[in-house]
């Protein structure tokens, strides 16, 4: 039977040397924060269920190829491996968002040199059972409001392949710009990616939907703006 006094404080004890564990980002539907151990392997085997169909292809890193079990598997080595490698000058953030109190996809917010830079990248996916329901539009404004109102960025980037019309349509809303054609190789073939950058002046120059961060003092230094 679980210690709910004794997993609190131990939650506590976490949050004192890596602050980031209590970090929150909440939107009108969502609260995105890094996932308990148990979360994790609920957000796994969402993965495992599937996040498109079976006849889209819409990752760079084709991690969806994998089976069932290997899609879940991926999910959790690379959360893991992410927070190992954690430094100021080349973080990854994995968010799990969560609706109704369940996980249903993951949102990832990661920058080199950040410090000096102020650009991030970002980039996510939901689970297929939660597609159409502009779930996906929500937990890219939850990550942005993070990156311009705490963190201070100056640009957030994203890129899609070009046949990816969901996640253009994102971009696009959210008031992203153009910012050229990357071309990469996947399985053998060409596929072409449209880049997008959103500026601090653009984001700020529209009205967004409310979003509300908490747990964020103490985390500063972890994103090299101590």
């Amino acid at each position: 039977m679980r210690d709910d006094g004794a997993l609190g404080t131990l939650v506590r004890m976490l949050i004192n040397h890596w602050p980031i564990r209590g970090l929150s980002v909440r939107t009108d539907r969502l609260e995105l924060r890094l996932p308990t151990e148990e979360e994790l392997a609920e957000i796994a085997d969402v993965a495992a269920r599937g996040v498109h169909g079976p006849d889209e292809r819409p990752f760079l890193t084709p991690w969806t190829d994998q089976p069932p079990a290997g899609r879940a598997l991926d999910v959790m080595q690379t959360h893991w491996s992410r927070l190992g490698r954690w430094t100021p000058k080349d973080w990854a953030l994995d968010l799990v968002a969560f609706h109704e109190g369940r996980p249903i996809g993951m949102q990832d917010l990661r920058a080199v040199d950040f410090g000096v830079r102020r650009e991030i990248v970002s980039g996510s996916w939901l689970g297929l059972e939660h597609h159409g329901r502009g779930l996906g539009t929500e937990m890219r404004l939850a990550v942005l409001h993070l990156a311009f109102a705490e963190l201070g960025a100056v640009s957030a980037t994203s890129a899609s392949f070009t046949d990816n019309h969901s996640a253009l349509t994102v971009s696009r809303k959210l008031g992203y710009r153009p910012d050229g054609i990357t071309r990469d190789v996947l399985h053998g073939e060409v596929v072409e990616s449209q880049r997008f950058r959103l500026s601090r002046e653009d984001w700020y120059g529209r009205e967004r939907p409310p979003v509300t961060v908490s747990g964020f003092a103490g985390c500063e230094a972890l994103f090299g703006i101590g």
